[in-house]
């Protein structure tokens, strides 16, 4: 059984200086950070995640939902016995996902239907964003609107196919994660869980250091989120040389208000950093140590033996359980229909698709990273790199509660409603649209763009010509133009679902877009 050596250096004020990145501050020149990543071992963490996902997840789920401390010591299952989790499950349809679109193809509208074609669950939080999807509410309002759930667990437990597709991206993981996380949590704290734990997990593909690897995740995540205050609590009973069961208690009591525990997520992901910073890089102590702080614990005993998979590869996972657990995959939450037959049944088939999807992924992000057959190359300055600005997006950007994104090939449009998706017979509802012309990655044109209503009988629209000039690309407008607002009107009818359509043709351009904009009655 292996281990991995982790530092106890102090989170510095440096740290609050990332985090305050977000939304604004300094990129660091990525062509100076090229990494790259040798092909075998990097296929060797990734194989360890799922199997450390696969232990975790089986020695966790018995003691599910027990809220009080725990005495576990090892597996309640007998042996080659996979237990079927959902935090896997929901993975296994990303990948198909991206299998059959492509990673530059797939964002949180597309996770959401793939989410009604093959997730079967209506729990919780699944089941508003189902139940929301289904009456039309593209996601992100399918996770954000009527949701008690938006600071639950069910996000962050399934971020490592992000990471394993995006190693040593933590930006690009994050982004994939918030875009899977807005389709049930909208932009509650279950979100930027994800971001959080995708970004840990993709660094530590490079950083051999958990700390600075959860430093990471800091730095992808708002300073003033119930998250990102959780993390620096747990760092903080770290470093005074706090106990686990005591740094546990502290984050019960001081997160009481938003589920007293139970099943949210900045406690859950404590009790995960609980048992990775005091199991000290030893897979059994860690996993253990996650478990017994109780509460969710299939969901953090599974990310604890990703995370370790992640950092130490197979070396790292003891014998005795991976010959307990096997490599075989068991599942629970998919519909397996003609498509889903063809998801894999076991780790290491996991591990083949994943690695093969990499190289899209991150050549669709215009990242600089390489596989390599020698040792690993690691630019002395990757570390700021990863604590720096975002290149590829903002999380102010990503989260914005009641706001829809839409892409072309030349025009980006942002959505805002103001407030819930709804409106009354007389009603209206305000909403507020952004363009973004983004030409100039290429040819920088400028567009005269032509809009056209449909709406339902009974309904008008006020506030909008007929049409608008698409400012040029330029480096301090990054192609952004001024918001615009527009008031729908209805009559004195509403049906239960009302669908207004927005038309944009742009002159020299032969395919138009189509913004739809869906009101509950």
């Amino acid at each position: 059984m292996g281990s991995v050596k982790f530092s106890r250096c102090f989170l510095t004020a440096f740290i609050d200086y990332c985090l305050c990145r977000v939304g604004g501050g300094t990129e660091v020149d990525m062509a100076n950070s090229k990494l790259g990543l040798n092909f075998d071992a990097y296929k060797d963490r990734v194989y360890a995640c799922w199997v450390g996902k696969n232990i975790g997840g089986t020695m966790g789920a018995p003691y599910e939902g027990k809220r009080e401390l725990l005495d576990v010591k090892g597996f309640a299952t007998a042996a080659n016995v996979v237990l079927p989790n959902d935090d896997l499950d929901l993975q296994l349809i990303w990948l198909l996902a991206v299998e059959k679109l492509g990673a530059k193809a797939v964002n949180t509208a597309v996770l959401g239907e793939f989410w009604l074609s093959y997730i079967v669950p209506h729990w919780n939080e699944y089941g508003i964003g189902k139940s929301n999807l289904e009456r039309g509410l593209m996601s992100p309002l399918s996770g954000e609107y009527q949701n008690d759930w938006k600071n639950s667990n069910g996000a962050w437990i399934r971020t490592e196919v992000w990471a394993c597709m995006a190693p040593g991206c933590p930006d690009i993981a994050a982004k994939y994660a918030m875009e899977d996380a807005k389709v049930d949590h909208g932009s509650g704290e279950g979100t930027f869980a994800a971001a959080f734990v995708a970004a840990m997990q993709s660094a530590a593909f490079v950083l051999k250091d958990l700390r600075k690897c959860i430093d990471v995740g800091l730095a992808k995540i708002p300073k003033n989120c119930r998250m990102a205050d959780s993390v620096r609590t747990v760092l903080q009973c770290f470093d005074e040389g706090k106990g686990a069961v005591e740094t546990r208690n502290i984050i019960l009591e001081r997160n009481k208000d938003i589920g007293d525990g139970w099943f949210e997520a900045p406690s859950n992901v404590s009790y995960v950093l609980i048992g990775l910073l005091w199991g000290e890089g030893d897979f059994k102590k860690s996993m253990i140590t996650a478990i017994n702080c109780g509460d969710d614990t299939d969901c953090t005993a599974a990310t604890v033996g990703a995370t370790l998979g992640i950092l130490g590869g197979k070396a790292i996972i003891p014998e005795d359980w991976q010959a307990h657990i096997g490599d075989d995959i068991v599942t629970i939450s998919i519909n397996r229909g003609s498509q889903g037959r063809g998801i894999p049944k076991t780790c290491t088939e996991l591990c083949e698709r994943v690695i093969r999807q990499a190289p899209h992924m991150l050549f669709a992000n215009g990242d600089m990273v390489d596989f390599v057959d020698g040792e690993d190359e690691i630019p002395e300055n990757i570390l700021d790199t990863f604590l720096s600005n975002a290149r590829y997006w903002s999380v102010l950007d990503a989260i914005r509660p009641n706001t829809l994104t839409f892409e072309s090939t030349f025009l980006t449009v942002i959505v805002s409603y103001d407030g819930d998706p709804e409106i009354a017979p007389g009603g209206e509802k305000k909403l507020k649209f952004t363009f973004r012309n983004h030409t100039g990655e290429y040819d920088n044109k400028l567009y005269n763009l032509e809009l056209r209503w449909w709406l339902p009988e009974g309904f008008s629209v006020e506030g909008f010509g007929k049409t608008y000039r698409l400012s040029h690309y330029t480096p301090h407008n990054r192609g952004v133009c001024a918001p615009f607002e527009v008031t729908l009107k209805a009559g004195d009818h509403v049906e239960p679902v009302n669908r207004c359509v927005l038309e944009i043709t742009a002159v020299g351009r032969s395919v138009p877009m189509y913004i739809p904009i869906v009101l509950l009655g």
